[in-house]
């Protein structure tokens, strides 16, 4: 079977590497980005680099996104000179960012409506490092055919791909996913701060919880870079957590499902990305417990488990 053409837009910390897997599973990549300059070293590594999403939609079979958040999604897509102007029928959307589910919906509705193209919505889990192994776990919503049909150009991301339904369903998958990421890592940096301050060696904590029910990919990620203080080159964004955890309170108030943890590490995310560390990675949070270390004291909780995005 002739492998699908693919155009991949978004050439940030995931979607850099997730490019690089295609091309050398042997894909025929053309690639665009906002920012040009991040898309050029791709050309080097076999990718046919454009200028505008209307030359990527020229000649390709796939479009995947991999970007910021719901609105970037919006606008590359149904933008002036987006997706959905130069789409046509027989091609496929494949959504890797994770975005809102109700918004993922509507939009799959509005392109095969513009243009007759497919949507799959596909959000990932397992990080930078993830998608540099390919052992990304990939959860799709959309019709059976069109996630059959684009399950080859996944094999080389992913260590798992599970269909969870109609469009939309891969997001609220990703919703669940982070709900989880999002209160241990609250939890963590005040476990982490509470070693220390009761004399313990923070730094051994990830020896000796190893292999128990606390075990965890993020435990074993956030633990020792709280310990050491090692905030530099950060795996990913706080606000990136935050605009997640943002998207399960909004969803909770769709099904009406009570979300009380997510919005309370939401709201101690807000306040530490208010203080300007937006940009930093969540493991920064422990700061928020630590007496007299940087110039935001500790984070007072109050009664705001259940209160949603502000």
């Amino acid at each position: 079977m002739t492998q699908p053409r693919l155009g991949f837009i978004g050439i940030g910390l995931m979607g850099n590497p997730m490019t690089r897997r295609l091309l050398e599973a042997g894909f025929d990549v053309t690639v665009w980005n906002r920012t040009s300059a991040k898309a050029a070293p791709l050309g080097e590594a076999g990718a046919r680099v454009v200028g505008t999403i209307a030359e990527l939609m020229e000649t390709v079979d796939v479009v995947l996104l991999c970007l910021a958040n719901t609105t970037v999604v919006e606008d590359i897509v149904f933008g002036e000179g987006g997706i959905a102007q130069h789409g046509r029928a027989g091609q496929r959307l494949v959504d890797f960012s994770s975005s809102d589910p109700a918004a993922t919906r509507d939009f799959a509705d509005w392109l095969e409506s513009e243009c007759g193209m497919r949507w799959v919505d596909a959000p990932v889990s397992g990080g930078v490092a993830g998608a540099e192994a390919g052992s990304l776990a990939i959860m799709c919503g959309g019709d059976p055919e069109d996630v059959e049909a684009i399950r080859p150009l996944l094999v080389p991301l992913s260590a798992r791909v599970t269909h969870m339904g109609p469009v939309g369903s891969g997001q609220v998958t990703k919703v669940c996913n982070q709900m989880v990421v999002g209160c241990q890592a609250a939890v963590i940096a005040e476990m982490v701060a509470l070693a220390e301050a009761s004399g313990v060696d923070a730094s051994r904590l990830t020896e000796a919880l190893a292999g128990g029910f606390a075990d965890s990919t993020p435990f074993r990620i956030l633990t020792p870079r709280m310990a050491a203080s090692d905030f530099d080159e950060p795996p990913w964004h706080l606000r990136t957590l935050l605009k997640d955890l943002d998207m399960a309170v909004a969803q909770s108030q769709r099904s009406g499902s009570a979300t009380p943890m997510s919005g309370l590490a939401a709201q101690l995310m807000r306040a530490h990305a208010r203080r300007g560390h937006a940009e930093r990675d969540p493991a920064t949070l422990v700061n928020t417990y630590r007496p007299g270390d940087g110039d935001q004291g500790p984070v007072p909780t109050g009664n705001t488990a259940g209160s949603g995005p502000s």
